[in-house]
């Protein structure tokens, strides 16, 4: 059950994000930089359990980069896609803490 819950926020969190990425709105570097830290905590509560996946600093990087550059759209839309990732890894933590072999 929780799998397809899972499989169903991964799904609906790209659909939504695919939505707001379309709508045309252009954002602010604030905006960029509030999403840079969010994506920072996420990747911070993934370390600290030890489910870090391995692109999200690079993510988070690169996003810093393009927000540097001005590319505040650019850099909104990596460091959404790198606290999802970090978000994912803490789930991944959850739902597999107590796994093991059942003999």
């Amino acid at each position: 059950m929780k799998k397809i819950l899972f499989a169903a926020t991964i799904v609906l969190t790209a659909v939504l994000g695919t939505a707001c990425a379309t709508s045309g709105e252009t954002k602010s570097a604030g905006t960029a930089t509030a999403a840079i830290a969010a994506a920072k905590e996420a990747q911070a509560k993934a370390h600290a359990v030890g489910h870090e996946f391995t692109g999200v600093s690079k993510m988070i990087k690169k996003a810093e980069k393009l927000a540097a550059e001005g590319k505040a759209d650019e850099a909104i839309k990596l460091a959404e896609k790198a606290k999802f990732e970090a978000e994912a890894g803490v789930q991944q933590y959850e739902d597999q803490k107590d796994a093991g072999p059942r003999f």
